[in-house]
């Protein structure tokens, strides 16, 4: 997108940056079971990015796999006592997870009338979803690349229900995608284990890896799509090349061996979705010492201070669900001053 007549982009912003975020958001998952106080904390904390809430507490289908299995299309499953397996008909766990879903979507669209605005969505993305998902030999979908390819269509399918959906019940919002992959190095890596626990599943190629993600990114075409993961050595350039507009990640896990792609990343556009504060119960520190560390990134990085406001959203480092209801309002706040912290005094 190229900038407005007699406007310059600061150094180190690629003109070819689609896509602009609100300072601070956050990740998905909230503590308790309460639909409507999940959907008023997020919409009263983020005034412009607020997410759809989701609630594990509640049980199967609520977590963020049956979530998101009850999405897809022409494929169902439901909860053995390994976790959950792929069937051949919708049962009550698939109508569970629709319930919750729908009342969800109820309690946001109450919150949001009239709202114009980012709003993010949350999905676990197609090679998480293999990796947890069961195939009815109890091995993981990850193990059949068919059953990839399958699973990763009636995601596709699935999600473009979804978001016209929202779209339908928010239609003053631009929808942001987010696709939760906290098995992405695993299953590049060949780390995910066997239903016997003794092996592992062979690493599935980085092309096919990167060609999936980016047919499922294209299920959100033309809005934005963000990867989150909470897990070690996030693959930056991966997901960029496959059409990843932001990426999100627990930034306490970075190293300095990922300057280098962080670096490229923001060069070319790629938005950082930076997890600062804790999901747990803890201290938090002032708003200005949670970003300490980003600037810090900065610097060593050698880019222009003045871009960080537009490269960062603020966020927890991973969902909330395992916080107190008292603890997850004030990360949730603290977020948005450490966003502010950020902006106001880039240095």
């Amino acid at each position: 997108m190229r900038p407005p007549a007699g406007v310059t982009y600061p150094a180190g912003v690629s003109e070819n940056s689609q896509f602009r975020f609100p300072g601070a958001t956050g990740v998905g998952s909230l503590p308790g079971g309460d639909t409507r106080e999940a959907a008023k904390t997020v919409t009263g904390s983020f005034e412009d990015f607020p997410f759809l809430p989701e609630l594990p507490a509640r049980g199967p289908g609520a977590d963020m796999i049956g979530r998101t299995a009850g999405m897809l299309v022409e494929l169902y499953a439901r909860v053995e006592p390994s976790g959950w397996r792929i069937g051949d008909r919708p049962g009550r766990d698939t109508r569970r997870a629709r319930s919750w879903l729908g009342e969800d979507l109820d309690a946001l669209e109450e919150f949001t009338q009239g709202y114009e605005g980012d709003l993010k969505v949350q999905a676990v993305g197609p090679w998480t979803l293999a990796a947890a998902l069961e195939l009815k030999n109890g091995e993981a979908a990850l193990s059949d690349p068919g059953a990839c390819r399958d699973l990763a269509a009636s995601l596709a399918e699935g999600l473009r229900l979804h978001l016209g959906e929202v779209r339908r019940r928010v239609p003053g919002a631009r929808i942001v995608l987010q696709l939760d992959e906290p098995s992405l190095t695993a299953v590049l890596r060949g780390q995910v284990r066997t239903a016997s626990g003794y092996r592992t599943h062979r690493a599935v190629d980085r092309q096919l890896v990167e060609a999936t993600l980016r047919d499922v990114v294209g299920a959100h075409a033309g809005g934005p799509v963000v990867v989150h993961s909470c897990a070690p050595d996030v693959p930056f350039a991966l997901l960029r090349r496959a059409g990843a507009a932001a990426v999100s990640f627990d930034f306490a896990l970075l190293t300095e061996r990922d300057d280098e792609a962080i670096g490229e990343a923001v060069e070319g556009g790629t938005r950082l979705f930076a997890g600062v504060v804790p999901g747990t119960d803890g201290p938090l520190s002032d708003p200005a010492g949670s970003v300490m560390g980003v600037r810090t990134l900065w610097r060593r990085l050698g880019l222009h201070p003045g871009l960080l406001a537009e490269a960062v959203t603020v966020t927890p480092a991973c969902g909330l669900a395992g916080a107190s209801p008292a603890y997850a309002r004030q990360a949730l706040a603290h977020c948005v001053r450490a966003a502010r912290s950020l902006a106001d005094n880039p240095e």
